[in-house]
């Protein structure tokens, strides 16, 4: 096993070749028309998220799934309209 460990850190191949055969295996990028910014869900709709967020926090349980109802198909719109299969 550290013989294996070993060998990586002790490779001759230059650093260089490494950087060349993952360029050429590597997928190229492909951007979404309706993404072109190449956001993560994470960070598309903020406005749609927040107020859903806060919906949801100011409910209860029970309560949440019915006030917050027209927030989350706004967010969903949202996601949607960026390309998000959610």
């Amino acid at each position: 096993m550290f013989e294996r460990i070993q060998g990586w850190w002790n490779s001759t191949s230059s650093s260089s070749e490494t950087s060349v055969a993952t360029k050429e295996t590597s997928p190229k990028a492909v951007t979404n028309p309706l993404n072109p910014q190449g956001l993560k869900p994470c960070c598309a709709c903020p406005e749609t998220k927040s107020a859903r967020d806060e919906c949801f926090l100011k409910n209860s349980t029970g309560d949440a799934d019915e006030k917050c109802h027209e927030l989350v198909q706004k967010h969903l719109a949202c996601m949607r309209s960026y390309g998000f299969n959610i």
